[in-house]
């Protein structure tokens, strides 16, 4: 027989059947990853030589199928906004694999692309080169913890064992779902840029 027309294995192949089992059960292993592609665990290390890797493609993988790419000139706010809502939308559709990406160090090239715009866009507003990373960390705690209250129950609160009465009316006016957890996560954007922009005010 010839040889195939394509190969039987690609990063994208092995990152999509490793975010397959991490999508149901929140982890993967070598062993069932190239079982579920009908290879030998030995065949996947041509490709990817760690779960490291395997992270990282996943991690690239869910940035590129969610569409965060660089953006267009315009205001630094309307910037970050943009990739800090594509951001959590990615994050948003596979919850189960944040706390596998936030274990390894961020290398995949689309997604450190993001983040090299996110920290020109920071200093060019005058945030200071100390403190870019600490504006990225908390960018990316923001980000990820939005994604995963996504995840929440309709009624995350119990009303009824609240006992405090700006907890209960606060429970009681906050909606449920997805238009709680969308108005949180833009209230938290709208301090995050107020944040940023006292601290470059700061240092100029």
């Amino acid at each position: 027989m010839g040889r195939p027309r394509t190969p039987l294995l690609s990063k994208d192949a092995i990152a999509t059947a490793a975010l397959r089992l991490v999508d149901r059960t929140g982890e993967f292993t070598i062993a069932q990853v190239a079982d579920a592609l009908g290879v030998r665990p030995s065949s996947l290390y041509n490709h990817l030589s760690s779960k490291g890797e395997i992270v990282e493609a996943m991690r690239s993988l869910v940035f590129r199928e969610g569409g965060v790419e660089a953006g267009a000139p315009g205001p630094w706010d309307q910037t970050v906004r943009s990739r800090l809502r594509r951001y959590r939308e990615c994050f948003a559709a596979h919850q189960r694999l944040i706390p596998l990406v936030t274990s390894y160090t961020v290398s995949s090239p689309e997604v450190m692309g993001m983040y090299d715009e996110l920290a020109e866009t920071l200093r060019a507003t005058g945030v200071p080169d100390g403190q870019l990373l600490d504006v990225i960390t908390m960018c990316d705690s923001i980000v990820l913890g939005a994604a995963l209250d996504l995840a929440a129950p309709d009624e995350g609160w119990a009303v009824d064992q609240a006992r405090s009465p700006a907890l209960i009316t606060a429970i009681q006016q906050a909606g449920s779902g997805r238009q709680r957890s969308d108005r949180a996560f833009e209230l938290a954007l709208d301090i995050l840029i107020a944040g940023i922009a006292n601290l470059a005010n700061q240092s100029s």
